[in-house]
Parts: C-alpha cells; structure tokens; sequence
C-alpha cells in the first residue's frame, strides 16, 4: 500500500526542497513517524512537545478533512493523497 503525501513550499526549507513522499503507512501516526524518519527538521514543526500532530496542521485524504473521516483512526486506502497544510494567521 502506498500513499502520497503532499508538503506545502512553506515545508520545504524543512525537506531539501521536496514537496512530495510516498509512505506505506496506513494512518496519521504512522505518517508522522515516516515524516519524521524521512524529514527529521520538518517533525519538529509537526509535533508538539507530547508527540502528537500540532493543532494548527490541518491534514487533508484526497481533498477532505480528516477530522470529518475519523482522524487518527482513519486507516488509508492505496493510493490516497495526503496534504499536510499549516494554518496561516496574520493580517489587520
């Protein structure tokens, strides 16, 4: 099984430029630890100091919210995409 995991440019001063990966992981902790295995500066962005996924990294299976398809326990299918998006704030 194999699934796409899409990085943002604003990740990629964290990857060596790369904006894609592929894991085998079938759900959300077992990408984050491929990430981290894969990308070890860009897990200190995703993680907070407890392990698990920041709150402001909104993570996306082939266009929807995780959080509408179970979170942690969605379990990924072949051939999923993956997007994993930092939520931006700024502004007047």
């Amino acid at each position: 099984m194999s699934v796409r995991v899409l990085l943002p440019t604003a990740f990629t001063k964290h990857t060596g430029g790369k904006k894609e990966l592929d894991s085998s992981a079938s759900n959300l902790s077992g990408l984050v630890a491929d990430i981290e295995k894969t990308f070890p500066d860009l897990a200190l962005h995703l993680k907070d100091e407890t392990g698990h996924l920041r709150k402001f990294i909104n993570v996306y299976v082939n266009d929807e919210d995780i959080r509408f398809l179970g979170n942690e326990k969605y379990e990924f299918k072949d051939g999923d995409e993956v997007m994993l998006i930092p939520s931006i704030a700024g502004g007047c």
